[in-house]
């Protein structure tokens, strides 16, 4: 793939994106120089670098966020999903101008605003990018102690992140808002990245096609090159049973959160998502198209308030 190409690829990503460029390897390799060893020259002459390796991405984004965001210390277990740094980054600036929209096309930022992170995760990426960039605060929950406890690691062990991220265990695998959103507490809008698949042999089928595409070899059992332990990639029921019952329970907390969202990787799941929302009623959906590289996704908000509630929240939260 020529060099252009890749850039024009970059122009996917959103205008604030740190990483719209080609990846400038001799600076992150100065932030990070583990990453040396996963850079080689390809036919061209060029640096280039092995995205089907999940050691090599996990030394990528480590570079990354020292150099783009300033985070000096990002450990976490190497079974546990290592996500892409460019299109998280990505929903985090979506999810800005979403709130820009409701403040007079300018984004409200400061820990004035609170955001729910709906499986953070053992990395921590979201609320990681939204304090770095926008200075929000954080809940974040997981199903996983040691998730929760490898965040909190990251939390405490980076300067910039310390009282900005609060991390609560969800207890009932069952439940998303339930268990973790308190009756007094409001959030300005949650974000979640749902478990894609519906089973292992699902996970697998997927990693396999990945890694060809990737590297063009295939493999009969290959490794996720984004790793991610089962209940990161795998729910019963897949993508469309974790937003549907999302969905359902977000009506609960109606008046807790401004806009709720979520990924939403597969456009048939679309045509449900969209009717559940407009069964229970809410009052607005949007759909933002995501795109990194050569795949598609996009974001699905939606709120319950009407006009004069979100001018109350507006004034009575965002206001300096």
């Amino acid at each position: 793939m020529s060099s252009e190409k890749r850039q024009e690829e970059k122009t996917r990503l959103h205008s604030r994106n740190k990483n719209r460029k080609r990846y400038d390897l001799n600076a992150l390799t100065t932030s990070n120089p583990e990453l040396a060893n996963y850079v080689k020259s390809n036919k061209y002459g060029e640096d280039s670098f092995d995205f089907s390796n999940p050691v090599a991405i996990k030394a990528l984004n480590k570079a990354l966020l020292n150099h783009y965001y300033g985070i000096t210390n990002w450990e976490f277990p190497d079974e546990n999903l290592c996500p892409p740094i460019p299109g998280r980054a990505d929903y985090i600036h979506q999810i800005a101008d979403v709130l820009a929209e409701n403040n007079f096309g300018t984004i409200p930022i400061g820990d004035k605003i609170t955001c729910f992170d709906i499986g953070v995760g053992a990395s921590c990426i979201y609320p990681i990018i939204g304090v770095t960039e926008y200075d929000w605060k954080f809940i974040g929950s997981d199903i996983d102690p040691k998730s929760i406890e490898s965040a909190k690691n990251i939390v405490n062990s980076n300067p910039s992140l310390k009282d900005k991220i609060e991390c609560r265990l969800q207890e009932n695998r069952e439940d998303v808002f339930i268990g973790i959103i308190g009756r007094e507490d409001k959030i300005d809008f949650s974000i979640c990245n749902p478990p894609f698949h519906s089973s292992f042999e699902d996970a697998q089928k997927g990693t396999r096609r990945k890694v060809k595409n990737l590297s063009g070899k295939k493999e009969k059992k290959p490794t996720l090159n984004f790793a991610g332990i089962s209940n990161e990639l795998i729910c019963d029921g897949g993508e469309y049973k974790f937003i549907h019952n999302m969905i359902i329970e977000s009506k609960k907390f109606s008046k807790n959160c401004f806009w709720f969202s979520t990924l939403v990787s597969k456009q048939s799941n679309l045509k449900g998502i969209y009717k559940l929302l407009k069964e229970i009623e809410a009052n607005q959906i949007k759909t933002i198209p995501m795109g990194t590289g050569n795949k598609s996704s996009r974001i699905v908000a939606w709120t319950f308030f009407a006009t004069e509630e979100q001018k109350e929240w507006r004034e009575t939260r965002w206001k300096t």
